[in-house]
């Protein structure tokens, strides 16, 4: 089994010196903390930004993103009711953006998915070698 450890280091062999842009989506500021610190050990050159509504979301999707991290309940001013509406919408209207649902329960992953997301993860699993291996593929290039 590939720790976290092994999944940065083949990220870091597969992209160089390029840097990733990661974009965490309505989530509080402890939690976000957390996620940055995940992302970032997997990723230590990752930019990692915190957006809290739809008007920062957009320009912020303009600006180019790798990966955005949707929290299931949303922390903010959203048009969504939850993550996953989140996740639907942002699939439709950008087809090649890739988003992954931030979620410890099973059902709300599968409806992620089935809405257009990658598969995630939840906050209790943010140290699980999973959890690193899920990012570097993500962040890497490839589909899982």
């Amino acid at each position: 089994m590939s720790t976290g450890i092994n999944a940065a280091a083949q990220l870091a062999a597969y992209n160089g010196s390029m840097s990733k842009r990661v974009i965490l989506v309505g989530h509080c500021s402890p939690d976000s903390s957390y996620l940055s610190i995940a992302v970032k050990s997997v990723l230590p050159d990752a930019s990692v930004e915190r957006v809290n509504n739809d008007a920062a979301l957009q320009p912020a999707l303009e600006k180019g993103a790798d990966l955005l991290l949707v929290n299931r309940v949303l922390d903010g001013d959203f048009a969504d009711s939850d993550g996953i509406g989140l996740v639907k919408r942002l699939t439709s209207s950008h087809p090649n953006i890739k988003v992954m649902l931030v979620s410890n329960y099973p059902d709300a992953q599968a409806r992620a998915v089935a809405a257009g997301a990658l598969p995630g993860f939840g906050k209790s699993e943010l140290n699980a070698p999973r959890t690193h291996e899920i990012l570097a593929s993500a962040l890497g290039g490839s589909k899982l």
